[in-house]
């Protein structure tokens, strides 16, 4: 577990392992020798954990085995209990508005607008810097935190009126959100728990901003390889994941085909 602390480049990462291995479930394995390890000893923790002890748990598995600190995995893949995470769900626009409306603090009021219109992490969010904003071409252009050692081209994300107001709101150098970016994410998150529990609304983090934005990318027809790049995902899974619950009403194929016929048309047209 110390090692898995180690290996972990990112502020936030390294808290939330930090945070991970103080899990108590984990004390009846805590200083248990590798070697020694037995599947009960793995099941026990399991039953006395979380759905998060599950999680870390197998990546903690998987560095012994990399590692080869274990010769053979201690528990076999299909034999781990099954990972079932809680129901998740995205805020809804009058959700949103609720919050909006009552927040008094600029600042946050500004994060949660941005949030439902780029659908990027909190803490993504919360670190975007003014240098990030691109106003000549009407681009927010930003790495992930999480895929900042990976060389990657950061997406180019246009922006419309809406979103060009409120970051006319922001900081025009350094941070967006001084406040913000210098909590933790844990903090964020509690803030906007307490917003939500003073207007009655139940079932959403600060993360059902980026299944609202899925959704509604959905909806709109919006290209699913453009979704990921937006949501920094390279699984076409963890997209439709998002996006799961979005109402799409699909149009008549007829209307569909003589639309794409009109347009074929005026290609060879031009041609």
């Amino acid at each position: 577990m110390e090692e898995m602390v180690k290996l972990k480049t990112g502020d936030e990462t390294r808290h939330r392992w930090k945070t991970a291995i103080r899990d108590k479930a984990f004390d009846s394995i805590r200083n248990l020798p590798v070697l020694e390890t037995r599947p009960e000893n793995f099941l026990r923790a399991l039953e006395a954990g979380r759905v998060s002890t599950n999680v870390y748990l197998r990546r903690i598995h998987n560095l012994a085995l990399d590692m080869t600190w274990l010769p053979w995995p201690v528990v076999p893949k299909r034999q781990w209990p099954k990972v079932e995470y809680g129901e998740k769900r995205a805020i809804t626009q009058e959700e949103h508005d609720q919050i909006v409306e009552r927040e008094k603090n600029p600042e946050r009021k500004a994060f949660y607008q941005l949030a439902w219109h780029l659908g990027a992490s909190q803490s993504d969010l919360a670190h975007l810097q003014a240098e990030d904003v691109n106003w000549p071409a009407r681009i927010i252009c930003f790495v992930r935190m999480k895929l900042r050692n990976r060389s990657l081209v950061p997406p180019q994300i246009r922006f419309g009126r809406e979103v060009e107001a409120i970051l006319s709101t922001l900081p025009k150098t350094g941070p967006l959100f001084p406040y913000l970016a210098t909590v933790r994410a844990g903090d964020r998150a509690t803030e906007f728990k307490q917003r939500c529990a003073g207007l009655g609304i139940k079932g959403v983090t600060l993360h059902s901003y980026r299944y609202a934005w899925a959704e509604r990318a959905k909806k709109a027809g919006y290209p699913e390889r453009y979704a990921q790049i937006n949501l920094g995902h390279n699984s076409k899974a963890w997209t439709r994941a998002y996006s799961k619950k979005a109402d799409v009403t699909l149009p008549a194929w007829r209307t569909t085909s003589k639309k794409w016929n009109r347009r074929l048309c005026q290609c060879r047209r031009r041609r």
